[in-house]
């Protein structure tokens, strides 16, 4: 098999062990009517949006949908997967497709969303974690547990996960927002 045959492969087996590290409680009830519930309406706040579902629920469909994403082209300005993403396009789609919840379109404009900032020992999954030098940010990925996270790097390169503790990704750690309501 040639090695564009196994990249999707690869990426799918990627995502079946990031989901089996973090634990997905909702694969018990999947399915099950009488463990369903209709989510509440979503609520504007100023200009944004915030989720009808919560906590563990909100955080698996965010988790679900980005994993899914693995392997769609960088496309500067991107901001869907017909077209490609960038690392802001990413976020926004995954967010508003998952949860209907609006976020502003740039990584700076993510970073002052209204939300706790998260410390890198207490990240949890849904997490928007944020990059950048020299006090400015330019980049932005979603948290997807163990150490990882799933964003669009840059020109040439696919929507991918990565981990965080690498020397690049440390040098460049500039803070995390919490924008699922616990």
């Amino acid at each position: 098999m040639s090695p564009v045959c196994t990249a999707p492969f690869r990426a799918g087996i990627a995502a079946i062990f990031i989901l089996l590290a973090c634990g997905w409680p909702t694969l018990a009830t999947a399915g099950n009517p009488d463990n369903a519930a209709t989510p509440p309406a979503p609520t504007a706040i100023g200009r944004w949006t915030i989720a009808p579902l919560h906590g563990t629920d909100a955080a698996n469909a965010v988790l679900m949908r980005a994993i899914s994403l693995v392997g769609t082209p960088y496309v500067w300005g991107g901001t869907n997967p017909d077209g490609g993403f960038d690392c802001s396009g990413l976020v926004n789609y995954v967010f508003r497709d998952m949860l209907d919840m609006r976020l502003p379109r740039t990584s700076r404009e993510l970073a002052d969303v209204e939300g706790p900032r998260i410390e890198l020992d207490a990240l949890r999954t849904g997490d928007l974690i944020f990059f950048g030098s020299s006090g400015q940010i330019s980049h932005v990925g979603i948290y997807v547990g163990e150490g990882r996270f799933i964003h669009a790097p840059r020109t040439g390169t696919v929507v991918r996960l990565e981990k965080i503790d690498t020397p690049y990704w440390l040098a460049r750690y500039s803070g995390a927002r919490r924008v699922i309501d616990p």
